[in-house]
């Protein structure tokens, strides 16, 4: 039959796989960022695909909260929260298999020293905030997660949590600054 390959190597080429399959979503969103607005026709789909593709690259920006801001003034805002969070949670698998496939790399980086020390500590709680409130270093705490091998499952459910959160109140306030200037 075929050989049992190591353990050791297997987990080599989950995390080669996962780092190549990080890049090429990258770069494949990347490209698509001037397209972005046309996703908008297709309401709530068009949404959760926005902002998984906003989320889906790792340390670049993407407008994904503006179209949520905007689009909360013209869909339902709860929904259109939903939607966007569903989407961004998505998206934040690949900081969290970036994480996973380069762990070694993490753990040498000083940097990271507080956030895994926090996220050992408090691992749940630090997604959801992190993912629950708008900020720069969310794909560092995803990096971290995964880094630490933090279930998937339980990353994805704090996650998602805190990006529909978050989601949410920029599609209230896109809804609520419309309705102010009407």
């Amino acid at each position: 039959m075929f050989p049992q390959i190591p353990s050791k190597l297997r987990l080599t080429l989950a995390r080669i796989f996962a780092l190549v399959a990080v890049i090429v979503i990258t770069i494949y969103v990347y490209t698509l960022r001037d397209r972005a607005d046309q996703l908008e026709i297709y309401g709530y789909p068009g949404i959760f695909i926005l902002s998984f593709l906003a989320y889906a690259t790792v340390l670049l920006p993407a407008p994904g909260v503006a179209v949520v801001f905007t689009m909360g003034a013209v869909f339902n805002p709860i929904a259109v929260g939903i939607a966007a969070g569903a989407g961004a949670a998505l998206g934040e698998l690949t900081g969290y298999l970036a994480g996973f496939s380069s762990q070694a790399v993490i753990e040498r980086a000083n940097i990271y020293d507080f956030l895994i020390r926090w996220m050992r500590k408090n691992g749940p709680l630090t997604i959801l905030i992190l993912s629950a409130i708008p900020n720069p270093f969310f794909d560092l705490a995803g990096l971290a997660a995964g880094a630490l091998k933090m279930p998937v499952v339980k990353f994805f459910f704090w996650c998602l949590i805190g990006e529909t959160i978050k989601m949410t109140i920029f599609a209230l306030a896109g809804m609520n600054l419309i309705e102010f200037f009407e």
